[in-house]
């Protein structure tokens, strides 16, 4: 159970997420943020109640894909896999922005070294891990495990530095507000905070392959998702203690990417400063590879099924591993790398749009396995024995939740990407057409080629 619960703690990248999206979340909530990892947490328990438990009934429990096929069809299941293929494939954009910035003030200012522009330090991140994920070589679990202790004692240290230093006089202190549903920032803060936890699902994609599944992937989703909850609640609160709960907002507004290693300069010294720096780059290589690894895992996926180019679903001759999906991923960043460095926009810009953005999607896509639990539970009433509360009422109460979180961040879109008209209205209506796509490219399948349709969602093999 430690292992499972230690490799979903190490796909939230503790230092990455402190540095680069909690300073998001405050932008938009600030003296809230610690509350709002709190409501996050609580609707996360309520959604993992539904989703072990039909993890026990689904005979092959592939994730969300396979649950939402499962509980509404293989329509719905396709339209899950598009939406799911987007999100971690945006997500995982943010990456080379964020790793371009923190290099770049580092090399420049801590080292003395020239200004090399951004997209160098980005295009060098994605070649090496595409060039892993071609490979099929994920960091192993040993080293994956030390480097995210050394990241938890890193963020305990600025944790406890900014509540014994304390904020400036008038600054409001280490003052906290609870989120109100009148705020309109509420639904974007919620949707960062939703994206930390990214990664549990992967207690139930495991079952197979850990000792006493009924008891240990419970214990093991529960306990990464409160800690997960907890551990990041008070690194927010850290920010409001040393800025002061007046300030902190715009003080992350300001400086997005840079103010952790502003507060922790002041903290602890630069010397300091150096081993995290070596550590965050360390942490955003190992989270970028893993949701590549996921990406691909989707388009990997829809190839074997035929879905999409059957290329995609090829494995390398010597490594075994998905070569041409990786590739792909890899290329798709490459070249918006490339794209944004000739239009000449800023990278710190970059990474809170593309993590908002992927977030977004897949938020969309666990509000819709929310659904699909209920329906799932409902059609399926009289063949299990759980309890009204493991089949019902959680679901219900984690649908609502998630349900209010999306029509919330639906509304705020445009703050969201940091841009109103066209383009936010392009990027909202398109991760919504993804979804339905994939429900008439089902229906097609279906009239057109009935033996691909009946693979969709793995729930033939």
């Amino acid at each position: 159970m430690g292992e499972l619960a230690m490799s979903v703690l190490a796909f939230s990248a503790p230092l990455t997420t402190v540095a680069g999206f909690i300073p998001v979340l405050l932008m938009f909530g600030g003296n809230t943020g610690p509350g709002i990892y709190i409501v996050s947490t609580l609707l996360l328990i309520a959604f993992s109640v539904g989703f072990i438990t039909m993890g026990r009934s689904v005979p092959n429990p592939g994730g969300f894909y396979a649950f939402v096929t499962a509980g509404l069809g293989r329509a719905a299941g396709l339209g899950g896999a598009f939406i799911a293929t987007f999100g971690y494939t945006v997500i995982g954009f943010f990456a080379p922005p964020f790793s371009a910035v923190t290099l770049q003030s580092y090399v420049t200012h801590n080292l003395g070294g020239p200004n090399i522009p951004w997209y160098w330090y980005a295009l060098a991140i994605t070649a090496v891990t595409t060039a892993l994920a071609y490979r099929r070589i994920d960091l192993s679990a040993r080293v994956l495990t030390v480097v995210m202790v050394l990241e938890v004692i890193c963020v305990i240290v600025f944790d406890v530095a900014s509540f014994l230093q304390g904020s400036p006089a008038g600054s409001g202190g280490a003052a906290l507000r609870m989120p109100s549903v009148s705020n309109s920032d509420i639904g974007l803060s919620l949707l960062f905070v939703v994206g930390n936890f990214l990664g549990f699902e992967a207690t139930v994609i495991y079952r197979e392959e850990v000792k006493d599944p009924e008891k240990t992937i419970p214990r093991a989703t529960y306990i990464s998702v409160a800690s997960i909850g907890l551990f990041y609640a008070i690194a927010a609160w850290a920010y409001v203690a040393y800025f002061g709960a007046h300030h902190v907002q715009s003080a992350a507004t300001a400086n997005n990417a840079g103010i952790f290693g502003v507060a922790l300069t002041a903290l602890v010294g630069k010397v300091f400063v150096d081993i995290v720096t070596i550590l965050l780059m360390t942490s955003i290589l190992a989270s970028m590879l893993s949701v590549q690894n996921v990406a691909t895992r989707y388009l990997y996926s829809l190839g074997t099924d035929r879905i999409l180019p059957r290329a995609f679903g090829r494995v390398h001759p010597r490594h075994g591993s998905p070569h041409l999906a990786a590739s792909f991923i890899g290329g798709l960043w490459t070249v918006a790398i490339m794209l944004f460095a000739i239009a000449g926009t800023p990278p710190d810009s970059l990474y809170p749009k593309a993590s908002g953005i992927g977030t977004f999607a897949v938020l969309l896509l666990l509000f819709v396995t929310s659904i699909a639990v209920l329906a799932y539970f409902r059609s399926n009433r009289s063949s299990t024995s759980f309890s009204l509360w493991k089949t019902t009422i959680a679901p219900l109460l984690s649908a609502a939740g998630l349900g209010l979180v999306t029509y919330l961040a639906v509304v705020n879109y445009s703050h969201l990407i940091g841009a109103g008209g066209v383009l936010g209205v392009v990027f909202l209506i398109l991760t919504f057409a993804l979804f339905l796509a994939g429900i008439v490219v089902a229906r097609v399948l279906r009239v057109k080629r009935p033996e691909v349709h009946q693979r969709i969602g793995r729930q033939e093999l």
